[in-house]
Formats: C-alpha cells, sequence, structure tokens
C-alpha cells in the first residue's frame, strides 16, 4: 500500500470513516504518521470543545466568586477548590463510574459513558475551574482607577463591568490563559488512561500510538510521531491566542503590552 492510499484509507479512521482494519505487520512510517494524525482529531474536538464551552463557564464562576453574596461565592469556591484540588485522572474515574451508575438507572445517560461526551464534560469541568481562577485572579488586579474612571463617567452594574471591568480581566489574565488551552490539549492525552472506551478502535492519538508501540516493541517510533503532532497543535494555539492577545492589547503603546509566553506545567 503506498502512502496516498493509506492516507485514503485511514486519514479518518478515527471517526470511523475509511479502512476498519488496522494495520497488522510491515508497519511503515507512512501508516504510524497517518494513523496518529487521525487520532489526533478527537484530542482536537476534546480540547476545542472544553475550551470553548469552558471560557464561559469560567468567567461565570470568577464573577461568582468575586460576589459579596454568600450564596453565588461558596458553590463557585467549591467548584473551584474540588476541580483544582484533585488530580484530572482521579476525576476520570470516578467520572466514569458515575456515569456508568446514572447508565444503569436509565438508558438516558447512555450518551455519558461514552468517551466523546464524559471524557468531554470532564474536562470541561476540569479546565472551567483552572480558568476560573486564572479570571479571578485578573478581576482582582483591575485597576482601581479605571474603576474609578467608570464611576466618573456614570458606568454602573452591568454596563461597568462590560466596558470597562469584564475587558482589562481578559487583557490581563489571556497569557496565563493561553498557557492553561496549552495544557489542555496535552491533556487530552489521559482519555486514553481513563475507563472510557474507545468505541470500535476509534481512539485518540495516544491510543494509536500505544498500538503501534505494541505491535512493534519500538515505543522510539510511534511516541516521538505523538509528541510532533502536539508540538505542531501547541504552535497552533499560541499562534491564535497570541493574535488574540495582540487585539485585546492594541491600545496600549508596544512597550507595555503584554507578550504570551509558554510556561508549561509539570504538575497538575
Amino acid at each position: 500500500m503506498t502512502c496516498l492510499e493509506t492516507l485514503q484509507a485511514y486519514a479518518f479512521r478515527s471517526l470511523g470513516y475509511g479502512e476498519r482494519l488496522l494495520p497488522r505487520s510491515d508497519f511503515t512510517l507512512c501508516d504510524q504518521f497517518v494513523l496518529i494524525g487521525s487520532g489526533l482529531l478527537w484530542n482536537i474536538y476534546f480540547g476545542l470543545l472544553a475550551i470553548v464551552a469552558g471560557f464561559f463557564f469560567a468567567n461565570a464562576l470568577a464573577v461568582a466568586k468575586t460576589s459579596a453574596r454568600p450564596w453565588l461565592r461558596r458553590p463557585a469556591n467549591g467548584f473551584i477548590f474540588v476541580f483544582r484540588g484533585s488530580p484530572l485522572f482521579i476525576q476520570f474515574f470516578f467520572a466514569y463510574f458515575l456515569f456508568l451508575s446514572l447508565k444503569s438507572v436509565s438508558p438516558v445517560f447512555n450518551l455519558l459513558s461514552s468517551a466523546w461526551m464524559g471524557a468531554l464534560i470532564v474536562l470541561f469541568l476540569n479546565t472551567s475551574a483552572y480558568s476560573a481562577q486564572i479570571f479571578y485572579g485578573a478581576l482582582c488586579s483591575i485597576p482601581k482607577g479605571d474603576i474609578e474612571a467608570a464611576d466618573a463617567y456614570g458606568m454602573s452594574g452591568w454596563v461597568r463591568f462590560r466596558r470597562i471591568m469584564w475587558p482589562t480581566a481578559m487583557r490581563l489574565a489571556w497569557p496565563a490563559y493561553t498557557n492553561e488551552a496549552i495544557f489542555l490539549f496535552h491533556a487530552t492525552t489521559l482519555v486514553f488512561f481513563s475507563g472510557f472506551p474507545a468505541w470500535r478502535q476509534q481512539g485518540d492519538a495516544l491510543y494509536y500510538a500505544n498500538y503501534f508501540a505494541d505491535k512493534t516493541f519500538n515505543p522510539f517510533v510511534p511516541y516521538p510521531i505523538l509528541a510532533f503532532y502536539f508540538i505542531l497543535l501547541t504552535l497552533v494555539v499560541i499562534t491564535v491566542f497570541g493574535g488574540i492577545n495582540s487585539y485585546l492589547n492594541r491600545h496600549l503603546p508596544r512597550d507595555r503590552r503584554q507578550k504570551v509566553k509558554v510556561r508549561p506545567q509539570l504538575i497538575r
């Protein structure tokens, strides 16, 4: 099978399209690049949806945490503490068994026990907690002069938050939030180790990398390919978030603009 034929057969295999059977022997470098790249589509799916949905929920949690009302502040603090205080892998573990229990109660919850929905929910909740803490710190770091200027213009309540506080908070939080987005995409590889099953071998990038490592007894080819794909994905995230960061800081002089700096988190 030529590399072009391999691409046609396996490019979207992780989504259920193309050749059903995985190669069993005579693995080529093209086989590994194509199949691991196909699995990466699931990592992009998990990371992209969790980031987009988590962004809005995290903002709501950050605002609730700054609220003077205990019935808003305490649940937000509790949620952030639980999901930041426990390892992501343990969250996958408990969520899977919780969703299995719900599945036994009613077939309505069948979707929750599948990776594409259950794992996505866990990633969404986890990144929401971390992002909420970032946004909360940014809200607390807004210069008092900005708020006083808004008050002097007669702004208050929602208008002041929408036009002054929230844009300033996003500008302050964005470099740290970029690092959270990068880490979340890396954390999607933990779905492979969770209890959520890969239906019909339609797994993520690590699933296929592990498949080739087991079959060839040589992890030094598939895993560097996996790392290569995630480095490319990281560069895309940095580029996109860097563009947003430039837009948020467009009104500032160049010497005062915050730059996106990648600070990998070794321990979550």
